[in-house]
């Protein structure tokens, strides 16, 4: 599994995602029925990225 690693003069990194929220006058703004929905989808996509990081362990075992 190749890894993509971005290089600046000083540094290297691997940039991974990040959500921020920044509500302009500090409301709530993940309220009924937006975080349950939220909450949803974060979970179904770290499941399926936790697939895709066991099968290709699973393909590298094979090799």
């Amino acid at each position: 599994m190749s890894r993509d690693v971005d290089s600046n003069h000083s540094i290297t990194f691997d940039c991974k995602y990040h959500v921020v929220f920044c509500p302009k006058y500090r409301r709530k703004v993940l309220v009924e029925p937006i975080d349950a929905r939220l909450k949803v989808l974060l979970s179904r996509w770290a499941r399926f990225q936790l697939d895709v990081i066991k099968r290709c362990i699973e393909a590298q075992k094979s090799r």
